[in-house]
């Protein structure tokens, strides 16, 4: 039985959905409401009251450990949010829209532990007979956090799912074929039930209703029929200033430290988004941030082993990941800027990124484009200029982060079971014999996997001082490739441009071919590799180091031969793929929606 965890299965699945939606006009697909921001002010918790709308049934489930529970003992001591999902629905308003609801609501709650303590969310399918236990432990691996209470459930049989079903108001239908096969999809009405202490359903949930900001904000409302002081202190202590969910520090990350002239604001970022995705800021609009830094790919770039700007013109290195970069101190390959706001600047200029001639060029042209009218006065308080240009797309990134990986769920929230074993052997290596967190470091409270300096590990030495080979292998066509002689190739391109890291801005020989530690979280989806993207898997990054780099006289004295085994090396492998943060797929699904156009 092929079993399917919730970073494949959502991620999967909304990356087709997107993809179809933008094949097709906007009128044929439409995201539900949950995905994105509401579209109103949610009323304040408290404000209003929850009629009861009927008592809950109880039932027999079976948890994903296979323990036969009753529904009631679930809802004793805790308020419940009761979903019906089955694994392999595809429907991406359906039970993936429960599941990621959900899973956002989770990431809200970590900094207000006073209310997720007091919360339970159930995932229950109505697909016993593909849905067992062990599937539904998969399906929930990457889910459960020690933060929130997250139960995945199933059913011992068909009739104890008809029991719940029935008692639920929940139709559930299987689909068949002209033929009369099943085909493994089912017919329903996506609902999600609040239910509190006193086994009393007190909100049902359709697709247009289910929302965080509405979930959250019901169960603030039904604990302050409880306790009305202690709820109120705890959301105070939680909430010092009102900061985007995607900039609340995620486990494994450390608190968002901000430029005491730009602290975050919702109306900042979002000026910041349109620019980020807005094609117009390149001299012939054809380029936007988005193009090179793709939020499907990491917020990097995974078909090119270095950049195209306007016009086709190719750049020197690799698109960085833009994850988690609000936390570094140095941006460029080389460290050439110490800011996110003076970095904006770099490939708006670049000749051969977004092709801009000067600073007041870009300044101009946001000026006289009519959406933009009144932005920069709202939200800066003076016309568009430089600064503001910088401040509003560094805001925008300051919230591309992504942390509450497997390793995280493993290291720091002593969830044993979250990483693989292999994994874990990769932790010992990766601290130990391998001696990669010299540069990649782990702190006791957090890791963000890079020391923030640079560092000559060979690459670029290899690539200035080798001989181009005789021909190349060049691929005309899907699995067709060619050899064309290097002599043809120069003789219809620029000359290959030398690089020298960190020389170039220093001037000091002692820093050629330095280029900046990478993070290596996300790091399995940000392939290709370096800072010139000539490797392409992880094994071959691994073996690369296992080597001992490349030998030449600024060899950082960190590097040297491994000696490690076949079996070491997947295991080290095993551990960066573990990295993946828990977010991933809700931020690639970082796109523009209408009314932020």
């Amino acid at each position: 039985m092929k079993r399917r965890g919730l970073s494949t299965l959502l991620s999967g699945l909304l990356a087709s959905f997107s993809l179809a939606a933008a094949a097709a006009p906007a009128t044929e697909t439409i995201l539900a409401p949950g995905y994105g921001r509401l579209a109103f002010d949610a009323p304040a918790p408290g404000s209003y009251r929850l009629p009861v709308i009927e008592t809950a049934a109880d039932g027999t489930v079976l948890d994903s450990s296979g323990t036969r529970l009753q529904l009631f003992d679930l809802y004793n001591d805790k308020i419940v949010l009761l979903s019906f999902i089955y694994s392999t629905c595809t429907d991406v308003n359906g039970c993936p829209l429960a599941t990621a609801v959900f899973h956002r609501l989770k990431n809200r709650l970590r900094r207000q532990p006073e209310i997720a303590r007091q919360l339970r969310l159930l995932t229950l399918s109505f697909n016993p007979e593909h849905d067992t236990p062990q599937v539904m432990a998969e399906y929930g691996r990457g889910l459960q956090s020690p933060d929130l209470d997250w139960r995945f459930l199933t059913t011992a049989s068909q009739a104890d799912l008809d029991r719940i079903l029935k008692e639920y108001h929940q139709p559930v239908s299987k689909q068949y074929d002209d033929r009369g096969n099943f085909t493994g999809t089912f017919s329903h009405v996506l609902r999600v039930y609040l239910i509190d202490k006193k086994h009393r359903i007190r909100n049902i949930y359709s697709v247009s209703f289910l929302h965080p900001d509405t979930l959250i904000n019901d169960v603030k409302t039904l604990l302050l029929e409880e306790s009305p002081p202690k709820l109120q202190a705890a959301d105070a202590a939680a909430a010092p200033a009102p900061q985007p969910e995607t900039a609340q520090p995620m486990l494994g990350l450390p608190p968002m430290s901000t430029p005491p002239d730009n602290p975050l604001t919702p109306a900042k970022i979002q000026l910041g988004k349109k620019l980020f995705f807005d094609r117009r800021l390149s001299l012939n609009d054809t380029m936007s941030c988005a193009m090179c830094h793709i939020p499907k790919q990491g917020f990097s770039n995974n078909e090119m082993a270095t950049s195209v700007g306007i016009e086709g013109r190719t750049g020197r290195r690799n698109a960085p990941t833009l994850l988690n970069a609000g936390y570094l101190q140095r941006f460029f390959h080389d460290g050439r800027e110490f800011t996110l706001e003076q970095q904006v600047w770099g490939p708006l200029l670049a000749k051969n990124e977004m092709g801009n001639p000067s600073i007041g060029f870009v300044v101009d042209k946001i000026r006289a484009l009519p959406d933009y009218r009144g932005r920069f006065e709202q939200v800066f308080g003076k016309p568009v200029d430089m600064v503001s240009i910088g401040m509003a797309i560094a805001s925008y990134e300051r919230t591309l982060n992504s942390g509450d990986s497997s390793f995280d769920r493993w290291f720091y929230g002593k969830q044993e079971d979250a990483m693989t074993s292999a994994a874990k052997q990769g932790f010992q290596l990766f601290t130990g014999k391998a001696g990669c967190s010299a540069c990649h470091r782990i702190g006791k409270n957090f890791a963000l996997f890079t020391d923030q300096q640079l560092h000559n590990t060979g690459i670029g030495y290899l690539q200035s001082m080798s001989s181009r080979p005789l021909t190349h292998q060049i691929t005309i066509a899907p699995g067709v490739r060619v050899a064309v002689s290097s002599e043809q190739i120069t003789s219809i391109s620029s000359p290959r441009a030398n690089d020298l890291g960190l020389y170039e801005i220093t001037l000091d020989p002692d820093d050629r071919w330095k280029y900046k530690t990478p993070t290596l979280r996300n790091i399995a989806a940000t392939a290709p590799y370096m800072h010139n993207g000539q490797m392409t898997t992880l094994e071959q990054v691994v073996r690369y180091y296992n080597r001992g780099g490349a030998a030449n006289p600024g060899l950082s004295p960190l590097l040297k031969p491994l000696d490690l085994k076949d079996r070491e090396i997947d295991q080290l492998v095993a551990l960066l793929r573990s990295l993946t943060g828990g977010n991933l797929s809700e931020l690639a699904e970082s796109r523009l929606t209408p009314e932020e156009k």
